[in-house]
């Protein structure tokens, strides 16, 4: 199976993606590859500290839009909903929403590591 196939399984909206740039598949694929990487090194662990979250913010919003410009749409909705929460002053229903998307996360970044060249 093919990376963009596996990332439709995987409830991406490739399709959507490919659109945003122009219908280049090309850049599509580079840029979900450096979409691993960015997730690589801005994690947001469910550890947080529940009375200062400010940083957490920040990285999940920048991880959300990432997400978003490439349809990466599990990752983009639950960073999306982690945002609200911790803007609203709810880190325990963030932290919830986290938790239930960091299996999703790691196989759609399993899955883009797989095809890495």
């Amino acid at each position: 199976m093919s990376l963009l196939e596996e990332l439709k399984s995987l409830g991406v909206d490739v399709d959507g993606g490919v659109h945003r740039l122009n219908g280049n598949q090309s850049l599509y694929e580079r840029m979900i590859f450096k979409f691993l990487d960015m997730m690589k090194k801005s994690v947001v662990s469910p550890e947080f500290d529940a009375n200062d979250y400010a940083d957490v913010i920040e990285v999940a919003h920048a991880l959300k839009g990432a997400a978003g410009n490439l349809s990466v749409t599990p990752i983009y909705e639950a960073y999306g909903k982690i945002v609200d929460l911790l803007r609203s002053q709810e880190p325990e229903e963030a932290r919830k929403v986290l938790n239930d998307v960091l299996p999703v996360q790691e196989r759609i970044l399993d899955c883009i590591e797989k095809h890495k060249s």
